[in-house]
């Protein structure tokens, strides 16, 4: 584990981006391995959201797994409660066919509430003690928020606090994210393996990063070199997909074909999210 948790220097972090795709795929695959012998696979979990990023991570994990001869670790999916169907659709069909234990979470004290409405006003006295105590701890001080997954309030309750339970429910010790040092900003410094405190909202347990070095053109490189399956709204322009009512295409070319290195991966999520991704992921997002 010792060398995974190092901070890289910018040199080091260009010459792993830099590898042939072979060897970032065997870097990964290190990684994981270490993650399995560290923790075991009873306490390690991947995040899988059915994004590119995630879906790669999860065949690496695969592929790393049948080198050990181990099961694959369990899986957790987060409903957000505006979840893309095509999404629904991908997941169901390759939990199947992976054989992926899979563990969904939705925060059903939030989205009762309103019924599932995007959009309409969550009253915060309404809510679980636990909930509202997370509210409280964001500094959110109105009485009502909007129920949408990719909004300041609703990312940490949808997403951030449905990671926490499940860590808790499962005495997670090693949690697998497929996010990469060029996606966003906030992401760029992090390690392979990122320790995270226990604190009175989370508890301790170490993030783990096996894809960082990988540009987004090596995730399409590796999913058409390796045939790794992928939502088909990749193809309609999506090239980063989030909550279904504030992702844009952002272009009419598969994500693969358009400009990669000139227009930012996350330009049709979201930007309020994007601007305050450093809190997100100081509160616990990924």
């Amino acid at each position: 584990m010792e060398q995974f948790l190092r901070q890289l220097s910018n040199a080091e972090r260009e010459k792993l981006q830099n590898l042939p795709l072979e060897e970032k795929v065997k870097q990964s695959i290190t990684v994981i391995k270490a993650a399995y012998d560290d923790f075991g696979r009873e306490k390690i979990a991947v995040a899988w959201t059915g994004g590119k990023d995630s879906t790669l991570l999860l065949w690496l994990v695969r592929r790393a797994a049948e080198e050990l001869g181990e099961p694959l670790p369990k899986c957790q999916f987060i409903d957000e409660g505006d979840v893309f169907p095509e999404i629904w659709d991908f997941v169901n069909e390759w939990k199947e066919k992976w054989g992926v234990d899979l563990h969904i979470y939705h925060n059903e004290d939030v989205s009762r509430q309103v019924n599932g409405k995007i959009g309409a006003p969550v009253r915060v006295a309404d809510l679980n003690e636990r909930n509202r105590r997370e509210v409280a701890r964001l500094g959110y001080e109105e009485e009502t928020f909007p129920y949408e997954p990719e909004s300041y309030v609703g990312n940490h309750l949808m997403k951030t606090v449905m990671i926490t339970k499940f860590i808790e429910d499962h005495q997670v010790q090693g949690y697998l994210a497929g996010i990469r040092w060029d996606e966003q900003e906030a992401r760029a410094e992090e390690t392979f393996f990122s320790p995270r405190e226990e604190t009175p909202y989370n508890p301790s347990h170490i993030r783990i990063f096996p894809i960082l070095h990988f540009r987004e053109k090596d995730v399409w490189d590796a999913i058409h070199q390796y045939q790794i399956p992928y939502v088909k709204l990749y193809e309609k322009g999506y090239r980063s997909l989030g909550a279904r009512v504030t992702t844009r295409k952002a272009d009419e070319k598969p994500a693969w074909e358009q400009d990669l290195e000139h227009i930012p991966e996350r330009a049709g999520r979201q930007q309020d999210k994007e601007g305050i991704m450093k809190r997100l992921r100081d509160l616990g997002y990924m």
